[in-house]
C-alpha cells in the first residue's frame, strides 16, 4: 500500500541493540537508497512463509542498491533468547542484515501490531510502500522496482495462496499451547521448544531446535481434527493455522 500522497513519513532511527550478519546498521547512513524493513519471528509461521521474498529481492536487487532488514521481535519465549535467533538466521539462510529487537524498541518506534510488517523507505527516508502480514508479494516488488528504476518481471508465487487476487476461505484461529481438535485450514504448524519429538496422526516428527514446524500440508483449504501428542522434553507454545486455496469444484 502506498501512504496518502499528502503524509510524509519518515523512517525512525535503528534502536541500540545487537544485530547478525554486520556490526551495526545506521538509518541516516543509509541515505540514497531504497530500504526495505521487515518486521518477523522465527517462531511465527507467516514470517516463515514471507521469508522467501525477502531472501530473493535480497538476492535481486541488492547490487542495484536495495538494501533489506530484518528486525527480529519476539512473540513467543523462544524468540526472546539472543542465541535462539542468531541460530535460526543462519539455519535458515538469511544473509541480509537482521537487527535482535527483544526489548521492542524498534516496534514501539513503528507502532506495529502484528508479524510480519513492511515498510519501504526512498532513497530519502520517507514511506514509499508498506504492508501488513502475508501477500502483497508482486505490490511490493513493483514498488522496490520504481524506487531502483529498474523492470523485471515479478517473482512467481511461491504459493497458490500467495497469487494476487486469489480468494482465501477463513482458517481456524491459531490456538495456544498443544491444541488438539477441529481445525479448516490449507496447513498446520506447531510453535515448538525443548528436545525429543511430536507425533501427529501417527507420523512423528523429531524437535531439535525452537521455531514453528510444520504439522499438516494440505494441497488446499480442508476440514480436519488435529491429533497431537509431546514428549515431555518437548513444550508447544501454539498451534497455527495457514490459509489454503478453495478445493476445486
Amino acid at each position: 500500500m502506498r501512504p496518502p500522497a499528502e503524509t510524509e513519513i519518515l523512517v525512525p532511527n535503528f534502536p541500540r541493540a545487537p544485530w547478525v550478519n554486520v556490526a551495526m546498521l545506521r538509518m541516516d547512513q543509509q541515505r540514497g537508497r531504497p530500504v526495505l524493513v521487515e518486521f518477523w519471528d522465527f517462531c511465527r509461521v507467516n514470517s516463515l512463509r514471507t521469508l522467501p521474498y525477502l531472501k530473493a529481492w535480497h538476492e535481486r536487487y541488492e547490487a542495484d542498491g536495495l538494501r533489506v532488514v530484518g528486525i527480529h521481535c519476539p512473540g513467543f519465549p523462544p524468540s526472546i533468547d539472543e542465541d535462539q535467533v542468531r541460530a535460526a538466521v543462519v539455519r535458515l539462510g538469511i544473509d541480509y542484515p537482521v537487527l535482535i529487537d527483544s526489548h521492542m524498541q524498534a516496534w514501539d518506534d513503528y507502532g506495529i501490531e502484528g508479524w510480519p510488517s513492511r515498510y519501504l523507505w526512498d532513497g530519502d527516508g520517507r514511506l514509499f510502500d508498506y504492508h501488513f502480514g502475508e501477500g502483497g508479494y508482486e505490490e511490493t516488488e513493483r514498488a522496490i522496482q520504481e524506487l531502483l528504476g529498474v523492470e523485471l518481471a515479478p517473482l512467481a508465487p511461491i504459493r497458490p495462496e500467495d497469487a494476487p487476487g486469489v480468494l482465501l476461505p477463513a482458517q481456524t484461529e491459531d490456538q495456544e499451547g498443544p491444541y488438539c481438535g477441529p481445525y479448516e485450514a490449507g496447513g498446520v504448524w506447531a510453535v515448538l521448544d525443548g528436545a525429543g519429538s511430536v507425533r501427529v496422526g501417527g507420523e512423528e516428527l523429531a524437535v531439535e531446535h525452537a521455531g514453528c514446524y510444520p504439522l499438516i500440508e494440505h494441497e488446499h483449504h480442508t476440514a480436519g481434527v488435529l491429533e497431537l501428542e509431546l514428549d515431555e522434553g518437548v513444550t508447544c507454545h501454539a498451534v497455527c493455522f495457514t490459509p489454503g486455496v478453495p478445493e476445486a469444484v
